[in-house]
């Protein structure tokens, strides 16, 4: 893929880097497409030929949440490997091929359905190949990890499109929950590099957190099956038995993290009270097959609470540290973002264990919530990631 452009573009701060313009589209895809889930189910506005809530379920990983590891991977690999990943021209088509991708759904009655799995696949495809190049370029072997994620994202994405194209059925739920639980292996390997780094520098005290090599290994082993086995039982014994390991091991390896200081920083709080919640979807996926709690409860502990809340921690440390700002003075009004999303997780997940009665107005709340804390995020950093640098270097 081509990454020399003309200086005059190369110079525009938007293009600068995939983290700027991936990141404004993910924050405002993320309170689009909220709005559109709202209305579908709140008053059942139609999504096209696709109903609402599988497109629902498909934009929130294949749409927002990999425009967030776009722009992540995108920033980190050229930290990672010193070689200059896609700008300019080239991250331009790449960004404009991820929004043509969100908007055909709506066109799918005009459209073939396999126009628009050609549209939606080619992004994620090319992205793979902007992710992988630098990568094996510098011979970063234990980094190709990130790529093979991404890979494995679009033959999930393929098998999506497949169910919807009726030619194998199963390929509708497979590429979602597959899909899905990708995005959380990728985030949790984002979380294992980022969370200790930006805890040991950010509390503002020395401190040395515990880690473990049988954490790292297990976490890893033991999720490869549970993922095998929630594609092909989900609700076995053997499921919730792993769910429950997944949730002991990331537990005590949240514990090792742990330092009060996390509570007076909020780009380092979020970042826990997220990788909490993914120890609690474990634990409610194990209670899924104990008790019979309802699978979207932990579905939902992952997705909001997990990916929702980490996803918009990393994006505001990211775009304050690749800005050229003081990653230890960030926006004033974070906080609010955050108490609003974490509140998002609340309603959707908590409340409805204490008042299943009020289900319903709880999704609502959640909902608005969601919507209210990503629109305060994308007036918050809208500026900065179209602006330079202030301290006046590239990125």
């Amino acid at each position: 893929m081509q990454t020399q452009t003309p200086r005059s573009l190369n110079q525009w701060p938007l293009l600068d880097l995939g983290f700027r313009i991936f990141f404004i589209g993910a924050m405002l895809y993320a309170v689009i497409a909220m709005g559109i889930w709202m209305a579908a189910y709140r008053h059942g506005w139609s999504t096209g030929t696709i109903p609402s809530m599988t497109w629902h379920a498909h934009e929130m990983i294949f749409g927002y949440t990999l425009a967030v590891i776009a722009g992540f991977l995108l920033t980190a690999i050229k930290n990672w490997t010193g070689i200059q990943t896609v700008r300019g021209v080239p991250l331009l088509g790449l960004f404009a091929l991820w929004v043509t991708g969100r908007i055909v759904f709506f066109l799918s009655g005009m459209i073939p359905l396999e126009v628009i799995a050609l549209i939606d696949n080619l992004f994620i495809a090319l992205l793979t190949v902007a992710v992988s190049y630098p990568i094996l370029k510098a011979r970063q072997w234990r980094n190709t990890s990130s790529a093979a994620k991404v890979l494995s994202l679009l033959l999930c994405n393929i098998a999506f499109y497949l169910g919807v194209l009726g030619l194998w059925p199963e390929g509708l739920r497979i590429g979602l929950y597959g899909g899905f639980y990708i995005i959380i292996a990728l985030i949790m390997t984002i979380g294992r590099r980022i969370i200790p780094f930006f805890t040991e520098r950010g509390v503002g005290y020395p401190v040395t957190l515990k880690n473990w090599k049988w954490i790292d290994w297990s976490s890893i082993l033991v999720f490869v099956i549970f993922w095998v086995f929630e594609l092909i039982e989900p609700f076995s014994p053997l499921t919730a038995g792993l769910s429950a390991v997944l949730a002991l091991v990331h537990g005590i390896r949240l514990v090792g993290w742990y330092t009060p200081g996390i509570w007076k920083k909020p780009l380092l709080w979020i970042l826990f009270v997220a990788y909490g919640a993914l120890v609690l979807g474990f634990v409610m996926k194990a209670l899924t097959f104990v008790t019979g709690l309802s699978p979207f409860l932990a579905l939902h502990a992952f997705a909001i609470g997990g990916v929702g809340l980490l996803t918009v921690g990393m994006m505001a440390r990211v775009s304050l540290g690749h800005t050229g700002r003081n990653v230890q003075q960030p926006p004033a009004k974070i906080s609010y973002v955050f108490f609003a999303l974490t509140a998002s997780f609340v309603f959707r997940v908590v409340l409805p264990l204490v008042h299943q009665e009020l289900y319903g107005h709880w999704i609502m709340i959640s909902q608005f919530l969601w919507i209210l804390g990503f629109s305060g995020m994308l007036i918050l950093y809208f500026p900065m990631l179209i602006s330079p640098r202030t301290d006046g270097k590239s990125n």
